[in-house]
């Protein structure tokens, strides 16, 4: 008669019971798979907290950027483009020209000066044209000749090939804090002696280069 009292049986039921250093591998084996898989779970967390913040610093910089990009616009130099030929020979359809917004902090407009300013007529139309006259100055048109405070201007810009004949009806004294301007092709302009001085307060700034097409670059004064 066989004693069984001391014969155990592990779960396979075949009768064998493992030994201590099997045991002891298995343990070793089990806890190097949940170190591996605690590593990787650490790896996959730290990949996820890396690109969620390469999201909020690529966000970050967009908006940066954007702010930059406004405020260079709004308060240092714009870009238009020439919409019409009233300022050719200087300027002609589709230049690119850059607009000088800040310099009027610093000083005022003088004859000569070509100015972007904002249409009386349509407010969300930019016109550019030629400061002719400022303030305190007095202006006469005659056959097309320029006169400010009596003394014919000398205008090698105006457009030669488009002779202008405009009479005023009588000397003009530009109010304080406004502009008399003009553009370059004469005849084909709607300027000062149709619309009237123009106050400063309305100049968005001062033209200072054509910067497209590269064969048209060119800096003015």
């Amino acid at each position: 008669m066989t004693d069984t009292r001391d014969t155990l049986h592990n779960e396979d039921g075949d009768g064998q019971v493992p030994s201590p250093s099997l045991e002891r591998g298995l343990e070793r084996a089990d806890a190097s798979e949940l170190a591996d898989e605690s590593t990787s779970r650490r790896r996959q967390s730290s990949d996820t907290m890396s690109f969620g913040r390469w999201l909020l610093e690529l966000a970050v910089l967009l908006v940066l950027a954007w702010a930059l990009a406004w405020g260079i616009k709004s308060y240092v130099v714009q870009p238009f483009i020439i919409p019409s030929s009233s300022m050719e020979p200087t300027l002609i359809i589709s230049d690119r020209v850059l607009v000088n917004r800040f310099i009027y902090r610093f000083t005022k407009p003088a004859p000569g000066d070509i100015v972007v300013f904002v249409s009386p007529e349509e407010g969300n139309i930019d016109l550019i044209k030629r400061v002719i006259a400022v303030g305190g100055q007095t202006i006469d048109i005659r056959d097309g000749k320029v006169f400010v405070d009596g003394t014919q201007r000398v205008e090698p810009f105006v457009n030669a090939a488009y002779p202008d004949h405009y009479d005023a009806d009588a000397p003009f004294t530009v109010p304080e804090g406004s502009v008399y301007v003009m553009g370059d092709n004469r005849p084909n302009s709607k300027d000062s002696r149709y619309i009237g001085a123009q106050p400063v307060s309305r100049i968005l700034g001062r033209a200072f280069a054509i910067y497209w097409p590269l064969g048209r670059l060119t800096w003015f004064r």
